[in-house]
Order: structure tokens, then sequence, then C-alpha cells
């Protein structure tokens, strides 16, 4: 009597069989079907060990997810290599158990990529077969752009945050942040928090940085689904350092700028700030960052919302400026207010200094520093600059 034989799982499992000895019979038989033994001329049956390898994802499957593992099994025999390739030449880490009964994937699927999935086995008898199967990642319908506010290389104050900035809102905020990772040594406490409706992720540590940390910061947000539709591009990297803690205070009201470096006073500047007269000109509290430095810079009202027509309205380029806000106020050199510095405030909202005040202040201060204002009662809106520093940290974390 014939054995009966099917094929299993059609399109999850591939069943492995080779031919066996035909001893009884004259001539050779038909071919053998795939996945099939091939039975003896003279009616019995006789095959090798088969070995069942079962993958997920299905063969054929499309629409998989990167984070989707894929899983090789075999029964009725052993799995001895398992390879993942992709139609860009991309392969795939994988480990391999222990008894040879699994395999499973350990690296990350990109998107709109054709992956064929290649497994030898061996049976408990020692034959050997091979089993393959193909699937297809999704296809995003939208790449965001990134840029980082740091770079590698370069040094900066104990105040400087990290700021990961999207092109687009992200929705899915709990992914990105795993995908995004801050090292330190020494090591350092902080944590992620989203501004500007999702476009920004910033990470600060819980205190001023120390003097001395190096930062690597890790951005692999390729293949990440940040927003439904919408996925990282690649993954973003920068490596820096943290100077020496420069701290410096202006008290709006002494008219005074006091720099310290690593606690230890190093120079107190005489100064004008924002005029009392005029509340659009005031200068507001908090503690804040120097975001950039500009040896020369045009500083226009209008970019304000100051009409030009307006007495107080101004249009000039100012030199030795350290940017401490968005919405426009610098540490600069003040021509022609000699008179005012240490007395009377009358800026638009700047930290105006003398001329070589100004320019030992810029040579000596880095993106990064932080500087206090005290004495105003005018508050800092958030992320109107680096203004992490505003926020308590139970709130930040919250």
């Amino acid at each position: 009597m014939r054995r009966a034989w099917s094929l299993a799982a059609i399109g999850v499992t591939a069943v492995l069989a080779v031919t066996g000895c035909d001893r009884g019979g004259s001539g050779g038989g038909a071919a053998a079907s795939p996945g099939l033994s091939q039975p003896s001329a003279s009616g019995s049956a006789s095959s090798a060990p088969e070995t069942a390898v079962s993958f997920t994802p299905a063969s054929g499957a499309v629409d998989v997810r990167p984070g989707q593992e894929i899983v090789v099994n075999a029964e009725g025999g052993v799995l001895t290599t398992v390879q993942v390739r992709s139609s860009k030449g991309a392969t795939l880490d994988g480990e391999l158990a222990a008894d040879g009964s699994s395999w499973r994937s350990t690296g990350r699927l990109a998107t709109a990529s054709t992956y064929t999935v290649s497994a030898r086995t061996r049976s408990s008898e020692g034959t050997e077969g091979t089993a393959t199967s193909t699937f297809t990642t999704v296809k995003p319908s939208a790449l965001a752009n990134v840029r980082l506010n740091v770079g590698d290389g370069r040094t900066y104050g104990v105040g400087m945050p990290i700021i990961v900035t999207f092109d687009r809102a992200v929705k899915n905020r709990d992914a990105a942040e795993k995908a995004m990772t801050v090292t330190t040594t020494p090591e350092v406490e902080g944590d992620w928090n989203w501004l500007r409706g999702g476009t920004e992720a910033w990470w600060r540590p819980k205190e001023f940085w120390p003097k001395g940390t190096k930062v690597d910061l890790k951005a692999a947000l390729g293949d990440v689904e940040l927003s439904p539709g919408l996925w990282g591009r690649r993954t973003y990297t920068a490596g820096f350092s943290i100077g020496s803690s420069v701290i410096s205070t202006v008290d709006v009201q002494k008219h005074t700028l006091t720099v310290t470096k690593d606690g230890a006073p190093v120079r107190t500047i005489k100064v004008t700030t924002g005029m009392e007269k005029d509340p659009r000109f005031r200068t507001r509290g908090g503690t804040k960052v120097i975001i950039e430095k500009f040896e020369s810079i045009r500083m226009d009202a209008a970019t304000t919302g100051t009409d030009p027509k307006d007495p107080e309205f101004y249009n000039t380029v100012e030199h030795w400026a350290l940017r401490l806000t968005w919405s426009g106020e610098f540490l600069h050199f003040r021509p022609g207010s000699d008179r005012y510095f240490g007395r009377v405030n009358v800026s638009h909202g700047c930290t105006g200094m003398s001329e070589a005040d100004a320019k030992w202040m810029f040579g000596f201060s880095q993106v990064g520093d932080v500087v206090k204002y005290v004495g105003s009662q005018r508050p800092l809106e958030v992320a109107n600059g680096y203004t992490v520093w505003d926020v308590p940290w139970s709130q930040w974390t919250a």
C-alpha cells in the first residue's frame, strides 16, 4: 500500500526531504515533488527523516514593520546556519539556539526592503537540506529631517542642553526617546522633554554639567516610526566635551555683570540693560545660556515687531555679540553709552558694555556658558533660548 504524503502549512513551513534509494524496482522512478520522499517502484516507501522549517513572518508577507522579530524554527532536525539578507545587500544579525532548534534576529529591519531568509538544516540522521523565505517591509510615506544643536569635537559650557529638532511633530515620542541615547563620562543624570509642539526633544542634566564631562549622543532614528506614516531617515551622532564652569550674573538693578570661572570671581563689568520706561524693552530675568557668538551682527528692530516709524526703532550693526534669547537679547558692545554703564538702563533689552569689556567677554565665553539675570520682574519665556534651567527638575521629569 502506498503511503499518503502532503505539504504542511504552505507559505509558512517548508518540508525538506531527499529521495530514498530504490532497491526493489528496475529503472529510475519519476522525479520527486518538493517536500515529498519518492516511493520505490515496488510499492514500498523509503525516505530519509524530514526536517520541517517554519518562518516568522511567513514567506510572502508584506508591510512587515522594522521592529518585527525574525524567527526560524526546525522540527525533526536542527538548524546549522541562518542568513537574512536584504535586497540592498545588508545582513541582519541573529542568534542560533544552543540546541539548533531555532534562530532569532537581534538586529533591526530596514524599511522599504525585501529580505530573503536562508536556512540550512541537518536531520537526526545527518541529512542536510535548505529552506528559504522572502518578505517585504513597510514603505514609509514620509521621512523626517533632523538636526542637532551640538557637533562633533566641540566644547560647550556647563549649561548646554542637547536639542534634537524634527521638521514635523513627533507623536510616538516614547519610540523616539528609546532610539536616542546620551552616554556620559562620568555618568550624569539627565532626561528628555519635548517642546514646541513635539518638534523638539531636549535633554538636560539634572544640574549643570560637571567640568570635563565627555558626552556622546546617538539618535538611531532610521526606520523608527515617529508619527503615523512618518519615519526616521538615519542615525545621527555627536561627541562633545564640557569645558570650564563659567557662570555670570547680571544684576539689572545694580547695572553689573559679574563673571566667575570654576566658582572663583574673574571680572565685574559695568553694564546697561533694558529700559524700564517701556515694558517692551525690559530685560528678562532668569537663567539664560549663550546660544551663539558673532563678532558683528545686524540688529533690526523690525524682527521684534517694532514699527520703523516708532521712535525706538533701530537697525544697526553691533559688535562682540553673545546671543542669549531667540527674541533678540545679547551681551554686546554698545557704542556711545559710556555715561550709562553702571548707572542707568537705556537699552532695548540687550546688555550693553564698553568695547574693551565686550571684546574680553566675547573671547572669554563659549556657547553653553550660563548667564543668570536677577532684579528683573519680566519672566523668561519657555524655549526663548536655552531655557531649561528655569524649569524645576521635578517638573522637567514629569
